[in-house]
């Protein structure tokens, strides 16, 4: 077991429990790790302060606990399971909803985790090395926990892994039920139908985040003609027009996106003379939209800074994109527009929609502010968890 000691004075962030060491808070190693060993974190004085994944990078610590208990075999079982307790406290497990998010990293105590949970299948995905060598544990882990409501366990971390420790990174499934074989599943979110395919879909297949956000959409929709960019598999659209929508376009790029979309939409019993599902850039299909054509946007573009070297430009991009939806929606119309770059914080993101609306002259008022649903929970001592933000804007 490597020993980490920090400097001097570099201790304060462990002692209030941030799930992070920087590699220039390090002093010494005692010890030569390989990337995603456990490795434990002492301060100056020789006194033990956490154990955690070590990984090589500017974090050089992810920490999994302040009491020396990931050696124990039950660690994995417990952190689960209490991830698990969180999900069956917010009734997640029984009613119209059979997918949400299982664990979510720092916010659930397992930095550089994620498992998502469709009607039995989890999908995971390691964001650090420690993660995906310890998939077969998780696996396991999770087999003990549900047992037979368990029917498949999927590693989906090939392309989210940001380490190359010589680890061979291929997709594939740790674990299946007797019988299970389905590279897709029906899955339900407050009652609506999404057909959810984890092997090819992007991220884990769906976009947990969202479900409190589109219920919101679904709520303001009725009577109203609604623009989805950046659609994906078209969420926001089957709730538009599940609301009452009087007629939903949405826009993506991807084309097999599109095709997903319209499936979800005929699930859902959408009249397909109400919707309109176009293969497009979505600023380009916005360029193009004479004004006041629509009255309820919904602007949720992919992370246009995934890394802080990216954000001056990632802001600028944000601000075109809200500028041209402000520009263009009718009058008393709202938009919902979001960030889901976790180095673009809410007062930043506020701001950058606020220089948008500037710019167009119209009058504009914040209805609302938004964020992930509490399946995706924040660790109070990482805030930096907090990644999604969005704003509901009425447009004069």
């Amino acid at each position: 077991m490597t020993k980490i000691y920090l400097k001097k004075g570099r201790e304060e962030s462990l002692k209030r429990f941030h799930p992070w060491v920087f590699s220039g808070a390090v002093a010494q190693m005692a010890g030569h790790p390989a990337e995603g060993d456990l490795v434990d974190v002492y301060a100056a004085d020789g006194s033990y302060l956490a154990t955690g994944h070590y990984q090589i990078g500017s974090i050089a610590v992810r920490i999994l606990s302040f009491l020396a208990n990931p050696h124990d075999p039950a660690f994995w079982t417990d952190s689960l399971g209490a991830a698990a307790a969180v999900r069956q406290a917010l009734g997640l497990f029984e009613g119209d909803t059979n997918c949400f998010r299982l664990v979510h990293g720092e916010g659930d105590g397992l930095p550089g985790l994620i498992i998502d949970w469709y009607d039995g299948v989890c999908v995971m995905q390691a964001h650090s090395a420690g993660m995906f060598r310890a998939a077969k544990q998780i696996s396991l882990a999770l087999q003990e926990i549900f047992g037979d409501r368990l029917k498949a366990v999927y590693n989906k971390s090939e392309r989210t892994a940001p380490f190359k420790a010589g680890l061979e990174l291929i997709d594939g499934y740790l674990y299946k039920a007797p019988g299970f074989d389905a590279p897709e599943l029906e899955v339900l979110e407050n009652g609506r139908r999404f057909l959810v395919n984890w092997e090819e879909g992007q991220k884990t297949g769906f976009f947990l985040d969202q479900r409190e956000n589109r219920a919101l959409v679904g709520k303001y929709a009725a009577g109203r003609r609604v623009l989805n960019l950046f659609c994906y598999t078209g969420g926001f659209s089957v709730y538009a027009m599940a609301g009452g929508a009087q007629c939903v376009t949405s826009v993506d790029s991807s084309a097999r996106a599109m095709a997903l979309t319209a499936q979800n939409l005929r699930l859902n019993g959408a009249p397909e003379e109400a919707v309109r599902n176009v293969t497009d850039d979505a600023l380009d299909f916005l360029a193009a939209v004479p004004e006041g054509e629509y009255d309820l946007m919904i602007v949720d573009p992919p992370a246009f800074a995934k890394h802080r070297g990216a954000l001056k430009n990632g802001l600028r991009a944000y601000q075109r994109l809200n500028a041209a939806a402000i520009a263009k929606v009718a009058p008393g119309g709202l938009i919902f527009t979001f960030s889901c770059s976790q180095v673009v914080d809410k007062e930043t993101f506020a701001l950058t929609v606020f220089s948008a609306a500037a710019q167009t002259g119209r009058r504009v008022r914040i209805l609302d502010r938004l964020c992930q649903g509490p399946d995706h929970p924040v660790n109070i001592y990482h805030p930096e968890g907090e990644y999604l933000k969005g704003l509901l804007l009425y447009v004069d």
